[in-house]
């Protein structure tokens, strides 16, 4: 570890000067020593001070710092204080589980598209899927994009993008496949009367079916449910304030008043003030309650996420229009519900081009 002591000196005329000397210890051995000489004190501490900052960063002088491991570059990555924040759940286990791959053995500056190739190989024969693979790779992109600029450790970050073309035409990485999921038949009945049960038991604490159906009314992902506080609640409008909701283009600052339609209001009036959110649960565990009902039951690949989907849908057949139902999803990018419209109503388009046909033939015939 580097440190620097400053020693007062006289010289023979009697001035004063200060005599810095930094030094790097390897144990109890002095690996390393350099000292220079000034005239004031806080110029010696200065030196001193960028000395040691220097070794730490870059290494001793004149000494080749060795390039880290991919494994050791994700750890720095992770553990810094500006970025650390920013790391949502699915990139921290994304970046997790490619520190424990193969590829993580290799020194960052080695890597090569061949060496992502053959990871992205290994994933998909494991079983993962190319929109799993994609996340892989660009949140490894992550990392090597803020390895010179942050860490000063000099990698190739392009290669990354150029081995996208590559493994694009090898087909493994890729899109996530569109969900169409919505609960059929009585699967929302069945599943709310589980939930009843689960959210009676003496110990439960959350309110289960209030949660699931005001998710719909409102469409809201979970995370925003178990955030949303009273503070934000607009009692003249009924609606509410979404802080920071989600958006691609940037995390923060995305604030959004949503109207609660219909019963989203009484299920969020009738909530008892216990604390600043109005439903101040951890949505983990909301969305593991719900998955363990949906278990018990036999109800297969139904997700707490299609309840959201399942809510745009009641709001298209309602009649609302998809500007309208964008006000509630929060929804910025409207090809979104556009294909959640299709979906839904892929015939209507042809519907009205016939109905208009027919109306322009009765009259003609009048």
């Amino acid at each position: 570890m580097a440190g620097y002591t400053i020693e007062k000196r006289k010289t023979s005329k009697g001035e004063l000067r200060y005599r810095c000397t930094v030094r790097e210890h390897k144990g109890e051995e002095v690996v390393y020593r350099e000292s220079r000489t000034f005239g004031r004190q806080s110029d010696a501490k200065s030196w001193g001070m960028q000395m040691v900052a220097m070794i730490e960063r870059d290494g001793l002088p004149g000494q080749v710092q060795p390039i880290p491991t991919i494994r050791e570059l994700i750890a720095l990555y992770r553990a810094h204080p500006a970025i650390s924040p920013t790391i949502g759940r699915t990139k921290a286990y994304c970046l997790d589980l490619v520190a424990d791959c193969d590829i993580a053995k290799l020194n960052a500056d080695l890597l090569t598209i061949k060496d992502l190739v053959d990871h992205c190989q290994a994933r998909r024969d494991a079983g993962a899927s190319p929109a799993t693979i994609a996340h892989d790779v660009s949140y490894l992109g992550s990392v090597f994009a803020a390895a010179s600029p942050v860490f000063n450790i000099p990698v190739d970050n392009k290669l990354i993008l150029e081995a996208r073309k590559t493994l694009n035409n090898l087909k493994l990485v890729g899109k996530a496949q569109k969900r169409t999921r919505r609960p059929v038949s009585n699967e929302l009945e069945r599943i709310i009367q589980g939930l009843e049960k689960r959210q009676s038991h003496c110990m439960a604490k959350i309110p289960y079916t209030d949660l699931l159906n005001f998710a719909i009314l409102s469409c809201m992902r979970i995370s925003e449910v178990c955030k949303v506080k009273w503070s934000g609640v607009d009692e003249k409008n009924r609606a509410v304030l979404v802080e920071d909701r989600k958006d691609p283009r940037k995390k923060i600052g995305n604030h959004m008043l949503v109207p609660l339609l219909g019963e989203a209001w009484e299920h969020l009036k009738r909530q008892p003030i216990t604390d600043d959110r109005i439903f101040p649960y951890n949505g983990k565990s909301v969305t593991a309650g719900f998955q363990r009902v949906r278990t018990e039951l036999g109800i297969e690949d139904l997700r707490w996420h299609d309840l959201r989907r399942e809510g745009a849908c009641r709001l298209f057949e309602a009649g609302f229009v998809i500007d309208e139902v964008a006000q509630v999803t929060g929804h910025r990018n409207i090809n979104i519900l556009w294909q959640i419209y299709t979906d839904l109503y892929p015939n209507r388009v042809h519907a009205k081009f016939e109905r208009l046909q027919q109306a322009k033939v009765v009259e003609k015939a009048r």
